[in-house]
């Protein structure tokens, strides 16, 4: 920072940090490739770790879990995701992070000072949302079709009382695949209209890792988003998805399950009795 000459004295420190990144890499890919990909992992991991503290403190906890009769998972099975997890990130995400930047080049997405305003960053990551979910709900409907539930789904499935570490717990097809649902719709926007930011991307992107990591928890608090928003899919949504196998299969909302009847266990049941 301190021997990066900036052009503009009315960018903020964040904007000027970020102007700097880029040029002391010299090369845009490299420097895209390390704010994503460390972003990523920062993220992913720093968000696990509630979960997993939680996990070790049944006597303060337990009582929020939602599937109360499993024991919480093992230090074995915590430490098997993490080996897991990485291998994927490493070999199956980097790559396709390495690829990013031309894609966003290609697709006309912004990266450089200023950062967008707060006003049109949230309605592209409501937007990215939205188009998310219904991308998810069909594709992970089809996933349980017998053979693609064999042969690439079930891995995901390998825990029927899901813990944070697992929201990515899965096959490489699977990460390819539901990514494509989180990366296509900000660089679709950003081809069509030229006004999509990276910053807005990587906020999207944050909010669905958080999202992810959340409905997979295993646990419920009375703070819990869902009990503020209905429409929410949180975790005690996405749990009865891997408890019963079948239905849930939105991954923020509700409302693709309810509208086409694939609400899981006893809530789908008491919907159809009505």
């Amino acid at each position: 920072m301190a021997s990066y000459n900036t052009s503009s004295l009315s960018l903020s420190t964040m904007e000027n940090l970020w102007q700097a990144h880029y040029a002391y890499w010299n090369n845009d890919i490299i420097a895209t490739g390390i704010i994503t990909f460390l972003g990523h992992e920062l993220i992913y991991f720093s968000r696990c770790i509630p979960w997993i503290i939680a996990d070790a403190l049944p006597s303060i906890f337990h009582r929020y879990k939602i599937q109360d009769h499993k024991a919480p998972p093992s230090v074995s099975d915590q430490w098997t995701c993490v080996k897991y997890i990485l291998l994927i990130h490493f070999v199956v995400e980097m790559p396709l992070i390495v690829l990013f930047h031309p894609m966003m080049d290609l697709c006309g997405l912004q990266y450089s000072a200023p950062f967008p305003t707060l006003k049109p960053m949230a309605a592209h990551i409501l937007l990215f949302f939205l188009i998310e979910d219904t991308y998810h709900y069909w594709l992970h409907r089809a996933f349980h079709w017998g053979p693609l539930y064999r042969r690439i789904h079930r891995i995901h499935h390998q825990y029927a009382a899901p813990f944070g570490l697992t929201a990515e717990y899965a096959s490489p097809w699977e990460t390819l695949l539901l990514g494509f649902g989180t990366i296509g719709p900000p660089l679709v926007l950003g081809y069509i209209t030229g006004d999509v930011h990276l910053v807005t991307m990587l906020a999207w992107v944050t909010l669905r890792q958080v999202q992810a990591i959340d409905a997979h928890s295993g646990y419920d608090f009375p703070w819990s988003l869902r009990r503020v928003f209905p429409f929410w899919g949180g975790a005690d949504w996405h749990d009865d998805h891997h408890r019963y196998f079948v239905g849930n299969y939105s991954s923020s909302f509700r409302h693709w399950d309810v509208l086409m009847g694939t609400v899981a266990g006893p809530k789908g049941r008491e919907r159809k009795n009505r």
